[in-house]
């Protein structure tokens, strides 16, 4: 009895240690491209700036999630990136986030909502969703809308007719 309570406790101990030396700040190092969709400060304990980018891709909107970022509470040199992303935000503007992946270190959310950080912030083109504000370039309008509603009852009517 006491052999397997031992054993118990060295083998939670390994258990602690492997997740210990596991956890590493830079899991993985990337980029992504896309327009906001979110970002604000929130947090219940510590507070932080966390985003929602909607990714990009030869111009298009992709589909499927978002990306989901945080700005590190550990660092204080970030006011000018999230001002950026605020403008960002507002003015619909395209955007790269350059970003650092932790693995283990965020337990308590106490750097921030996700575990994607912010590196750095560029913008691609400040006319992606304005084209409309785009200078001298000339401007479209809208010509025309049609609506189209089908009646279920005179398509039948259609075809028991042939």
């Amino acid at each position: 009895m006491k052999m397997r309570k031992t054993i118990r406790v060295f083998g939670l101990a390994i258990v602690l240690c492997m997740m210990a030396v596991s956890c590493k700040e830079n899991y993985s190092i990337g980029e992504k491209v896309g327009t906001l969709t979110e970002f604000a400060q929130s947090g219940l304990f510590w507070d932080s700036w966390d985003g929602r980018l909607n990714l990009t891709q030869t111009g298009m909107n992709t589909a499927g999630e978002p990306f989901e970022f945080s700005f590190d509470n550990d660092r204080n040199d970030q006011d000018s990136l999230i001002n950026l992303m605020r403008q960002a935000q507002v003015e619909g503007w395209k955007i790269k986030i350059k970003y650092h992946r932790v693995m283990g270190w965020n337990w308590f959310e106490n750097r921030g909502r996700f575990d994607y950080f912010v590196n750095d912030v560029e913008v691609l083109d400040k006319n992606f969703a304005n084209v409309l504000r785009a200078g001298n370039a000339p401007q479209g309008h809208v010509v025309d809308t049609i609506y189209v509603v089908i009646d279920k009852s005179e398509v039948r009517k259609m075809l028991k007719e042939k």
